[in-house]
């Protein structure tokens, strides 16, 4: 009888070629290692709420779920799913900031593989990434912990985050690790400048 450790040739070659893949290169300073597995923790406790909340209709949040900007076509659920994938995917190419596929293309990419990721490549829009999100995440940070919707109007009395409940205080503790994510990227994106200059 196969127990759960067993594992068959195609598993342990896939798991292989995941470790070989997102291993650190030489030269990565641990503290970046850390930091850039963490990147991809910081988005995931607020897909989660938002999923559980909003896809599947949890009693963890409060007042109600409205369309927003979503157009009439695509449901909100849906909505939420697609925007919680896409944003651990974005958060996970952090990982490449210290792995191997950060610094050569993968085989799986035709005309590139094989070839140096030039680094203004990988640099530029990291580094605008970690702007972008650490403006973004304390602005709506700031906004929320004086009351007020990123737009400066009043939060409405069933805002999802707030200390007046549980489930406001669940919603705060699923995002407020967002306020890290772009800090991590900026501090990992220097840290990759640095190493490929001096690799160069």
């Amino acid at each position: 009888m196969m127990s759960f450790a067993d594992t068959s040739p195609a598993t342990s070659r896939l798991r292989a070629a995941w470790t070989a893949a997102h291993a650190p290169v030489p030269g990565v300073p641990r503290w970046a290692r850390w930091a850039a597995y963490a990147v991809p923790l910081t988005a995931l406790p607020a897909s989660l709420w938002r999923i559980a909340g909003v896809t599947f209709h949890l009693p963890i949040t409060r007042g109600g779920h409205g369309s927003g900007e979503v157009p009439p076509w695509l449901p909100m659920e849906l909505y939420v799913v697609l925007l919680s994938i896409l944003s651990e995917v974005a958060a996970f190419t952090a990982i490449g900031l210290i792995a191997r596929w950060g610094e050569v293309f993968p085989r799986w990419i035709p005309g590139l593989r094989g070839r140096r990721v030039p680094t203004p490549s990988a640099v530029i829009p990291a580094a605008l990434g970690a702007i972008v999100l650490t403006l973004m995440c304390t602005w709506a940070g700031l906004s929320v912990a004086r009351g007020r919707t990123i737009h400066g109007h009043a939060l409405p009395a069933d805002f999802p985050l707030g200390f007046g409940d549980w489930t406001g205080v669940l919603a705060i503790a699923a995002y407020a690790p967002l306020l890290l994510w772009g800090p991590l990227l900026g501090a990992l994106t220097l840290s990759y400048w640095r190493r490929r200059r001096v690799s160069a």
